[in-house]
């Protein structure tokens, strides 16, 4: 899931997996795309066994597939709202990679994390990055958007000049003052108002509940009698509420880079920036270890000039060569990205040896690879849809007191990132109140799930998989010890035999895994 808050406007951290690996693997992905078929495009039979009467008309439709650059694409409908499958419909953008052995196990759906990272990209862009070539050979590798998503019925709020008049905003007016407190209310005020009028209707509906019903209906189209599902970051928690709803539905799920669905907004806030804050350290041991490091001393000096510069910025941002100006959240921005992924780190240690001289390019591309902006447009609309999800997703269910605690918690033991870290969202002008709710999910009677958790990954922190897989009743625990965000796929064969002997065979560990 993307998520990692600043304190101008992210609410909650959780963050997008493989999305995050952008900045190391931009140019080089090795995504396998299939050759052209000579054949007509196979469908399947709507599986509709128990459905209801009045979402026939979604579960019996027969997908239309055209070619799409040597993959599959459609369109699926699904009820704008499933507790009225008569008030209306949104769109459901779907990309399938066939089997590339041949004969396909089934389908193996997946999802990138986000909220708001589209997974038809990931597929067309990324497929074996995504899956690998393993699961890939015997699977129909499904990528899809979700509702609010992308290139489905997409949540949209406001065009270019004004996403970055308020994600890269600077208030003007010092940190903490009742004027730079006014100034980001009205920003977050009018940024509502821009999605409530230009999303056509369906920003109380995008909902994960709504996400996981969508999740089953993409199953049934598809032909599958069980879901079979891999989900990274955000998609862990889709995963795990489908789970709840239809643990009857369950094939072989894998889960990387929990959520604990049981945290609130506040406890997830906190655990993540203590989670960047170790990942920065971690990699400023390795920093200070080579040659190339702007940085002297011990850790806690480097990390002590890291909070000089980030102070330094944010009363005297710096100019790029675009006009935008560079402070104190958007460095941090760009600081935090790269750590999702340890193959970043190299990246990271030149943006900072060029802001430490004045120069804050490669620092403002890193910020703008997580907000999906390249050459002046939003490629996507993550920031739209991750906060359309999460508003909805979250209640606000904390004292003035308890977020006193847990900003004193940050201070004391993530002191460099805790003074550019939003703790309580953004979400008070948001045009609908949160439907969604926190607490444990145990998933009863559903076939085993896994659950991965890497030992020091920042953005989903390794107590979110302990805690998920606890919860799960049918959970196993596997460990990767190591740095970044996600498990699988990133090197480790003992992560990867786990999740593909189970994925391909059925296998799963008869018990929790610890991957050194």
């Amino acid at each position: 899931m993307k998520q990692f808050p600043s304190r101008v406007r992210r609410g909650l951290a959780v963050v997008a997996g493989l999305a995050a690996a952008s900045i190391a693997l931009s140019g080089c992905l090795y995504s396998l795309i299939p050759g052209q078929r000579t054949g007509p495009i196979p469908t399947a039979t709507p599986d509709t066994d128990g459905v209801a009467a009045g979402l026939m008309p979604f579960y019996g439709q027969t997908l239309q597939w055209t070619d799409c650059d040597g993959f599959d694409c459609t369109m699926v409908t699904a009820p704008l709202n499933w507790a009225d499958p008569s008030a209306g419909e949104v769109e459901l953008s779907v990309i399938r990679q066939p089997a590339t052995g041949g004969d396909a196990i089934g389908s193996l759906l997946t999802n990138p994390g986000g909220p708001g990272v589209s997974g038809v990209d990931l597929i067309r862009d990324s497929a074996s990055f995504a899956v690998g070539e393993r699961l890939m050979q015997d699977y129909d590798v499904i990528g899809f958007d979700p509702r609010g998503v992308g290139e489905s019925t997409p949540v949209t709020c406001l065009d270019a000049a004004g996403m970055d008049a308020y994600l890269y905003d600077i208030p003007p007016a010092p940190r903490g003052t009742p004027e730079w407190e006014a100034h980001l209310d009205d920003g977050n005020r009018r940024f509502a108002e821009a999605c409530q009028a230009n999303s056509d209707g369906i920003l109380e509906f995008i909902t994960t509940d709504s996400a996981a019903r969508d999740l089953d209906l993409l199953r049934a189209v598809l032909g599958d009698e069980k879901l079979n599902y891999l989900g990274y970051s955000y998609g862990t928690f889709l995963g795990a509420t489908y789970a709840e709803l239809f643990p009857d539905r369950v094939g072989r799920m894998v889960l990387d880079g929990a959520v604990d669905p049981s945290t609130s907004l506040l406890e997830a806030g906190t655990t993540q920036a203590l989670g960047f804050e170790s990942a920065l350290r971690a990699y400023m041991r390795a920093c200070l270890a080579g040659s190339e490091c702007p940085f002297r001393g011990t850790v806690d000096e480097a990390m002590a000039d890291i909070g000089a510069l980030l102070a330094s910025v944010d009363r005297s941002p710096m100019q790029a060569a675009d006009g935008r100006e560079v402070g104190a959240d958007t460095m941090l921005t760009g600081i935090v990205y790269p750590l999702y992924s340890q193959g970043s780190w190299e990246f990271l240690t030149g943006a900072l040896v060029d802001a430490l001289a004045g120069d804050p390019e490669a620092i403002l591309f890193s910020a703008d690879g997580y907000n999906d902006r390249a050459n002046g447009v939003y490629v996507a609309n993550f920031s739209e849809a991750f906060h359309a999800y999460n508003c909805m997703d979250y209640p606000v269910d904390w004292t003035a007191e308890d977020e006193a605690a847990a900003e004193a918690i940050l201070e004391d033991e993530a002191p460099t990132i805790a003074p550019y870290w939003n703790l309580s969202g953004n979400c008070g002008p948001w045009p609908y109140p949160p439907t969604g709710t926190r607490g444990p999910i145990a998933a009863a009677g559903a076939a085993p799930i896994l659950v991965i958790g890497t030992t020091n990954d920042p953005a989903t922190p390794y107590e979110w998989a302990v805690a998920l897989a606890g919860q799960l009743d049918s959970g196993v625990l596997v460990t990767r010890v190591g740095e970044g965000h996600t498990g699988f796929n990133k090197g480790n064969a003992c992560v990867d035999d786990a999740v593909e002997a189970y994925l391909l065979e059925g296998n799963a560990p008869a018990e929790d895994i610890r991957c050194e």
